[in-house]
C-alpha cells in the first residue's frame, strides 16, 4: 500500500516549509548597524522631508539676532524645504530635520517646533486668503468688463446716429470694458498660479509634523 509513502512525503514537505519559513524570518530580523551614517541614510528613506543640519541656527537667519521663538527663518532653509515637497504628491507633509547626536538639546527643539509650526500655519492662512481676494477681485473686474462692453454696444446700437455725447461714452466705456475684462482674467489666473506653489508647500507642510533625529 502507498499510504505511508504519502505520509512521509508530508512530513518532507511540512519540514522543507519549516526550515524556509525558519530561514526567511532570520532573514528578516533586523540586523545590528554600528555606521551612524548608514542609520542616517535610514532616515532619510523613511521621512517625507529630510533634511541635514550642522546646528539648530541653520534653520534661522543669520541676520536676525532674536531668540528662537520671534527669530526669522532662513530662506535657504525654507527653499530646500519646499524643493524637497515638490517631490512629494501626498497631501500632508512632515519635516523630519537631521542634527548631529552630540547637539541634541530636547528643550530647544521644542521651542524649534512650535516656532516652525507657528511660521508654516500663518503663511498658510495668509496665502490662503490672498489667493481667495485675487479671485474674487479678478472676477469682480471681469464681470464690470463685461458690463462695460455690452453698455457700449447697447449705445451704439439704440443710438447709432447720437451726437457727440454719445460718441464720447462709446469711446470711453469701450475700452475700459476690454481693459477691466483681461485685467480681471489676469488677476484670476495667472496671478494666482504665481502664487500656487508657494501655497500648496505651505498647504501640505501646515498640516504635518516637525521631527527631529539625530545622525
Amino acid at each position: 500500500m502507498s499510504y505511508p509513502e504519502i505520509s512521509s512525503n508530508k512530513k518532507a514537505k511540512k519540514a522543507t516549509f519549516l526550515n524556509n519559513h525558519m530561514e526567511n524570518k532570520e532573514k528578516l530580523k533586523p540586523q545590528e548597524n554600528t555606521d551612524p551614517q548608514q542609520d542616517a541614510r535610514s532616515l532619510l528613506g523613511m521621512s517625507e522631508i529630510s533634511l541635514w543640519l550642522d546646528t539648530y541656527d541653520d534653520i534661522f537667519s543669520d541676520f536676525d539676532p532674536r531668540p528662537y521663538p520671534e527669530r526669522a527663518l532662513s530662506d535657504d532653509f525654507l527653499n530646500a524645504a519646499e524643493k524637497a515637497s515638490k517631490e512629494n504628491s501626498s497631501g500632508t507633509v512632515d519635516l523630519r530635520l537631521l542634527i548631529p547626536a552630540d547637539k541634541i538639546d530636547k528643550e530647544q527643539e521644542n521651542i524649534i517646533k512650535k516656532r516652525l509650526k507657528t511660521h508654516f500655519t500663518k503663511n498658510y492662512n495668509k496665502l490662503k486668503k490672498e489667493a481667495k481676494n485675487t479671485i474674487k477681485k479678478g472676477s469682480l473686474f471681469t464681470i464690470l468688463g463685461i458690463s462695460l462692453m455690452f453698455i457700449a454696444t447697447l449705445i451704439a446700437f439704440k443710438y447709432n446716429n447720437g451726437g457727440i455725447l454719445v460718441n464720447f461714452i462709446i469711446v470711453v466705456t469701450e475700452p475700459a470694458g476690454w481693459f477691466l475684462f483681461w485685467e480681471g482674467l489676469d488677476m484670476a489666473i495667472f496671478e494666482s498660479k504665481r502664487t500656487k506653489a508657494d501655497f500648496n508647500f505651505y498647504k501640505k507642510i501646515s498640516k504635518g509634523e516637525v521631527f527631529f533625529s539625530s545622525y
